[in-house]
């Protein structure tokens, strides 16, 4: 009952600060456009940035996790489990020096490899950044940050596999992949749909990494390694909140109330999905 008084409260205020953001006319506001113009590009990079995070983060996620739980000696996986889980307690901010000091500029040649020979294809059309802080290259830090929740209730759920489904696999004839992809992944499947939703909750809410690494300029693109990149409502309202005076802070509350919106309709989808699924489902 406290967590939904909670939720409701938050939805309250939200709703109550952020109407009259939504109502104001554009010569009341900072952007000097009305509120769905300011915040469509907003809600599209939010939805850009954490997409790619998903997928890079759940292919390697689900290896990772595949290869602790039934590959490797059980000490080397304990070690890795450890080491993976340590990746959670890395502060947002440290991810961001890191992309922004370290990751942007290993991938500029990349980005030039990609205009060079693949610009052909709308998301490598060009030019390609000088910096690399591009919408890729935030993507591929949420990627590393909601890799550690993944990983673990992937791992958790592979181990949940009942045995005798394994080895039914194995008595079979079937090679140890064989036994993954036709005992262990339909068992977890649920699992690692609610793990990719857990995941992209935290994504689509991430503000510091995204906004120190990401040069945004508020536009609608699928160009992936331009240096004229969309925001996020995350990093908008973080970078644009101190300066902001009357309706602005309102229509940045309002930004706030569609993140929340949006945050709330992917966990009640994963919620659905799961419980579809409960008979068969390792994360219950």
């Amino acid at each position: 009952m406290l967590i939904l008084l909670v939720l409701a409260g938050v939805a309250i205020f939200l709703t109550i600060e952020g109407v009259p953001g939504i109502l104001a006319s554009p010569d009341d506001v900072k952007s000097g456009e009305s509120f769905l113009p300011y915040v469509w590009p907003l809600v599209f990079g939010t939805l850009l940035s954490a997409i790619i995070a998903l997928l890079v983060a759940v292919p390697i996620a689900v290896g990772v996790a595949l290869y602790i739980s039934h590959y490797a000696p059980r000490r080397l996986g304990s070690s890795l489990g450890y080491l993976i889980d340590l990746l959670a307690a890395v502060p947002s901010v440290v991810y961001g020096l890191w992309g922004i000091q370290f990751l942007s500029g290993q991938l500029v040649p990349v980005y030039g490899w990609l205009e060079t020979h693949l610009s052909f294809i709308p998301f490598f059309a060009g030019p390609a950044s000088v910096t690399g802080r591009t919408i890729l290259t935030a993507g591929i830090v949420l990627a590393v940050m909601v890799l550690p929740i993944m990983t673990a209730i992937c791992r958790e759920i592979f181990l949940q596999t009942p045995r005798l489904h394994e080895e039914a696999a194995l008595a079979l004839g079937a090679t140890r992949w064989e036994m993954a992809r036709l005992a262990i992944f339909p068992y977890a499947r649920s699992g690692i749909v609610s793990a990719a939703m857990l995941a992209l909750g935290r994504a689509l809410g991430e503000t510091m990494a995204v906004a120190m690494v990401l040069s945004a300029s508020g536009v609608v693109t699928l160009n992936l390694i331009s240096s004229t990149n969309p925001s996020t409502i995350a990093a908008n309202i973080a970078l644009g909140f101190k300066e902001a005076s009357g309706l602005t802070v309102n229509a940045l509350i309002a930004s706030g109330l569609v993140l929340f919106v949006i945050t709330f309709l992917v966990n009640f989808a994963a919620r659905a999905i799961v419980d579809r699924r409960k008979e068969f489902s390792g994360a219950n």
